[in-house]
């Protein structure tokens, strides 16, 4: 824990040094941050600590007294079995409960923070992604450093480019704890807006002309008051929070509920497009005044009734009605693979909470009998063999999780590989254990080769 606490720190350290935190706050918001470490801890935990414990009873011949005594291995397992059941249920019931209400509160907090003191979204000398627009300051000063002086701003647009540029003397920033919405109010500045031409040809004329730049607008002013939108700030994974509730912040019977919302929009988005498709093309409409079936097959030609202007226009209308449908069934799909990529990540963490509590059981079954097995104890060899499977178990799982986000695989799968596949050798560790046996016998693999080569061999000297 202490490790992976540490890793935290440095995945957030931006939001956390020099901003003139309270160490209560430190500590609350690592105190959130430890229950989204549960799931990679506890598994850890019960895989190392079985490995040791039962490689220090076989390194110290206490398996053999009690053997001795009448005692199988799977009596001296029951307890620690039915200790580890009750386990995985408590930690299927920590993932459903506390785990989702501290990440609620931890990304609350995170979003408190930089309302109470919105200054410390924005780092002097040094562009900042700040909502619908790009700040650099030159310095910050003031009690809350709400004060900032040289300050540039781009602002976004539909199109990539910054095209529209404010400057300014300097500023002040305004915030609010009960709003996402940050004033800006800067002081004698000038702001530039370069004109973007609507048409191609224009555009291309300015090329062709070898002009340095587009024709622009400028405007001085005394006072430029700009509100700012940090409600992307709020989130730890920004797409995975696009919807009104983050996965993992969810519950089962909350997620099994948005997984249906999802689908459902899906569902909707596949019908639209499919109705404007036909709505588009005309096919529902053109057998209403006329039989098709009863046409001759070249009774609709167009080169036969029309004329090149009247074709003309057709084509142009067609094109036009071509062009149109397929942008709009570029940006459903778009969107579709978006709600996809959410559909997917809801439906993992629905069942990471129920693989949780099974994994938990599984690696014990995988730790306990493999210490008996090599028969060491401590923090030596148990702890690189129990490191080792662990990075194993875990990198399976990432690439598991990484495909079926992006739909290479089904979700149930992504959740449940690296459990399916540790769940075969649970079993043959458990078999070799308790019937003395260790992980590999060699002679057992090579003894076919050798009666092999012996029978022919043996045949030939004949």
């Amino acid at each position: 824990m202490f490790i992976l606490l540490l890793q935290t720190i440095w995945l957030f350290i931006a939001e956390l040094a020099g901003k003139d935190l309270d160490f209560p706050i430190i500590v609350k918001f690592l105190t959130l941050a430890i229950p989204r470490l549960i799931p990679m801890v506890l598994p850890l935990t019960i895989l190392l600590t079985s490995i040791m414990i039962f490689g220090s009873f076989a390194e110290n011949y206490e398996f053999a007294a009690m053997k001795s005594s009448g005692i199988s291995l799977q009596r001296a397992m029951r307890v620690l079995s039915i200790f580890i059941v009750i386990l995985g249920i408590g930690a299927f019931l920590f993932s459903n409960t506390v785990i989702p209400a501290s990440e609620r509160k931890f990304v609350n907090l995170r979003k408190n923070i930089i309302q109470l003191k919105p200054a410390m979204a924005i780092t002097a000398n040094q562009f900042n992604d700040l909502g619908d627009i790009n700040i650099r300051v030159a310095e910050k000063y003031g009690d809350n450093d709400q004060f900032l002086r040289d300050v540039i701003i781009h602002k976004k647009g539909i199109k990539a480019g910054n095209f529209t540029v404010i400057k300014a003397v300097d500023g002040e920033l305004k915030g609010s704890a009960n709003s996402n919405l940050v004033t800006l109010e800067l002081n004698d500045g000038n702001y530039y807006n370069e004109i973007q031409s609507n048409t191609t040809k224009k555009r291309n004329t300015y090329k062709a002309q070898k002009k340095n730049h587009f024709p622009f607008a400028k405007a001085y002013f005394k006072k430029y008051i700009l509100n700012i939108d940090l409600s992307s700030l709020d989130n730890v994974d920004i797409e995975a929070q696009r919807y009104s509730k983050g996965y993992n912040m969810l519950n089962v019977t909350d997620l099994k509920s948005e997984i249906d919302t999802i689908s459902d929009q899906v569902n909707s988005d596949f019908e639209s497009i499919e109705k404007q498709v036909g709505r588009r093309n005309g096919f529902a409409e053109l057998n209403r005044n006329m039989k098709i079936d009863s046409l001759h097959k070249d009774s609709l030609s167009l080169s036969t009734y029309l004329s090149v202007k009247h074709k003309a226009r057709i084509y142009a209308i067609a094109f036009s009605n071509v062009d149109g449908m397929l942008g709009r069934m570029q940006s459903t799909q778009k969107n579709l693979e978006i709600k996809k990529r959410a559909l997917n990540k809801y439906e993992m963490s629905l069942h990471n909470k129920y693989v949780l509590g099974i994994a938990c059981i599984i690696l014990f079954f995988v730790g306990a009998p493999l210490g008996s097995i090599i028969r060491k104890g401590g923090i030596g060899l148990p702890m690189v063999i129990g490191v080792l499977l662990f990075l194993t178990y875990h990198f399976i799982g990432i690439f598991a999780k990484n495909g079926a986000e992006e739909g290479g695989m089904p979700p149930i799968l992504g959740s449940w590989l690296s459990t399916l596949i540790i769940f075969p050798l649970s079993i043959f560790l458990t078999y070799r254990a308790t019937t003395d046996q260790g992980i590999l016998n060699i002679g057992n693999l090579i003894q076919p080769f050798k009666d092999f080569f012996a029978k022919r061999f043996g045949k030939s000297k004949e």
